[in-house]
Order: C-alpha cells, then structure tokens, then sequence
C-alpha cells in the first residue's frame, strides 16, 4: 500500500517527514510515504480541498482546520483505538499546538512541528543576544536588523506586538481592534521599523534566516519564525542562535502561533492506515530521533527537552520555549484567513507609507465586521 503526502519545500517541511517515513516500514512493511512537496507560495495558492483529493496526506497550517472540518476536508481521529495515543500527545503538545488543531471537540490534525515568532541572532557576530526592545532599536539604527514584512508575516508581527503590549486582536465579534489600540502598536512598529531595508517588505522569514547565516551586514531579528534548521552546524555558513522574542510591556508574551501538522484526506481511501502513521510521526520517540535527524522541527515537548537536540541547536528549543507556551492562538474561525489575507496587504502599505495608519485601523475593521461580524459564527 502507498499512501501519498504533500507538504512544503524546506528540510523543515520535506526533509523531516520524508527522511522519517522509510523507517515507518519497521512496524508497516507493507506501507510506503511518498512525500511530494511545493513551494511556500504554491503550495498557499492551491486550496486544502483540491489537495485532499490528491492526497492521503496533508501538512497544514491549523488556521485552515475550521474550514477543513466544516467542509469534511480531513477525517478526524476518531477512532476508540486513538483515545490514549492523542491523549498522550495532547499532554506532550507544546504550548497550545495541540489544541490549535482541535475543533467542534473532535482532533483533525496532529502537531508534528511547533513554532511562533522567536528572534534569531549571528552568533559569530553578536556575543549578547538582544532582550529587549531598547537593544533592538539601538541595533536597528546601526543597520544590522532585518526583519520580514512580505504581507503575511508583517501581519504577525503587529499581532505578536499588540498582544504583547495588551491588545489581542479579534477578540470582540467582528472587531479587529480599537482604533486607539491599532494606533498605538504602529507607533511602536514605526519607531524601529524606519532603520529597516526596504526589501525586507518582500522577506519571509526563510529569506531573512538565510541573510542572517550569509556574509552580510544583517546580524539580528527580533520576530520571525523560528527555523531550527539554521542552529545546525554545516547547514548554512554561519550559525544562528535562536531565542524568546524581545521582552515588552506582556514580558514574552503574545507571539504568533505557527507549526505545522498532518492531517489525513476524508478522501483517502486508507484512512485508518494513514491516521496511524500520523500517530507514529507525531510519537516522541519519533519526533526527537527520525524526524529531527531528518532537518525537522518537532511539535513534541518531549523532543524540546532533549539534551542531544537542544546541543545541537544552540539550545533552540529550551532558548525558545517560553515564547511558544504563551504565544496566541489565532480565532477558531473559518473566515479567519480570508480576513488574515485582507488586512495583511494593507499591513505592508501602512508600514511603507502607502496607507495612512487610521485608514489602515478603520479598514481591518470594516474587512473584520464584513467577514466575522455579528451576523457570523465563531
């Protein structure tokens, strides 16, 4: 039996699930994982739902689980069988990883990969990583910060700092945020952002990782998510270090919620099959042995406290943890990325001076109330 899988072009998103899989055969001989992978970009531009009738196998953001199980997109782990399995992971999940995949009471997916915005460092060039925003904009005027704005991730990064600073997002129905609040966390973004290359507009946090382990004069972020990729020695010609996001007003706070997980099609035509293999990779045993070796970037807290992955990661995971166990966890709606992908375009204009900062509070709002207003569920 093959199952087939998708999942994204990185060692993070490709190298771990396919370097893992062959060893699956120990307990499934007659199972084969051919993994397929796509760009970042192609593979957000083609639905969840065209995927899944592709597919057995599918690694996902949780953002697209309201959508996904309202649209019967995944089959939900269900069966009796499963109960102590998930049971176990949802006690070893990191943070809210585990939870972030849950909907209407029922699992659709399982955290194979933990992440949020962290902030990363050259260590050959900064002995004292920043902690604080005050360091961060002292670095910034000596042009040695980059930082990625591309849409997306100059979204989560107002949602990191405002949440941060005591103004979660979207908590009211249909309300992004208060205009004042909205305000107030641009001022903040604008006080460092101005130091900041203009290309980074066009930066995801791939991009900027790689610049930071390059020759060049950029040395330090102060959000992107985490690539833990980039802490091992040989991977890039110089290493990073990873930590907690700057401490502001929340302390550490705040930060977005990513990771990634695998959730089985509804169209599969071996589900059962499938679902037990996602329990294999999401295991601890896995996760800190064959998934890491394999270039992951595990979701299993038993993996974060290992002693071997942390001393070969520049202690990535126990320099990080603290952010992923408080990081926010965005609405459980499935409207929600229509609304993300919205206001996320106006985000880079406001930050570039294309959009005035009240028009760009009054218009997340006015996308917020059309999209997850009074009149809709969440």
């Amino acid at each position: 039996m093959i199952l087939r899988g998708i999942t994204w072009e990185h060692p993070r998103g490709f190298g771990s699930v396919h370097g893992a899989s062959p060893f699956y055969k120990s307990i499934a001989p007659d199972i084969s994982i051919e993994w397929e992978f796509r760009s970042l970009q192609a593979f957000a531009d083609r639905s969840i739902e065209e995927l899944s009738q592709d597919f057995d196998l599918l690694i996902i953001d949780h953002p697209h689980i309201p959508m996904a199980a309202e649209g019967e997109i995944f089959a939900p782990f269900t069966d009796p069988k499963f109960e102590e399995p998930l049971n176990t992971l949802k006690v070893q999940s990191v943070g809210k990883s585990f939870e972030s995949y849950m909907y209407n009471e029922k699992v659709w997916a399982l955290p194979i990969d933990a992440a949020a915005q962290v902030s990363a460092s050259r260590i050959s060039e900064l002995v004292k990583h920043p902690t604080n925003w005050d360091q961060v904009r002292d670095l910034a005027k000596e042009n040695r910060v980059a930082w990625p704005l591309k849409p997306i991730d100059a979204f989560s990064s107002f949602i990191t700092i405002a949440t941060n600073l005591g103004h979660p997002p979207m908590k009211e129905k249909g309300i992004f945020l208060q205009r004042e609040s909205v305000l107030a966390v641009l001022d903040f973004m604008h006080d460092i952002i101005q130091f900041i290359p203009k290309n980074n507009f066009e930066m995801n946090p791939i991009e900027v990782a790689e610049l930071l382990s390059s020759d060049s004069q950029w040395i330090y972020s102060p959000l992107l998510f985490g690539y833990t990729n980039y802490s091992r020695a040989g991977f890039r010609k110089y290493l990073l270090r990873y930590r907690d996001i700057p401490v502001g007003p929340g302390g550490i706070s705040g930060s977005l919620l990513g990771g990634a997980g695998i959730a089985v099609s509804s169209k599969s035509n071996s589900i059962v099959q499938a679902q037990k293999f996602s329990l294999w990779l999401a295991s601890s045993e896995i996760q800190k042995t064959f998934y890491f070796d394999a270039g992951g970037q595990p979701g299993n807290s038993r993996a974060w406290e290992d002693q071997r992955l942390n001393s070969l990661t520049q202690d990535f995971f126990t320099g990080t943890r603290k952010t992923l166990e408080a990081a926010y966890l965005r609405p459980r709606d499935k409207r929600f990325i229509s609304v993300q992908d919205e206001i996320s375009i106006n985000m880079t204009k406001c930050l570039t001076g294309e959009m005035s900062d009240l028009l760009f509070a009054d218009s997340a709002n006015e996308i917020c109330a059309r999209l997850m207003g009074a009149n809709h569920g969440i």
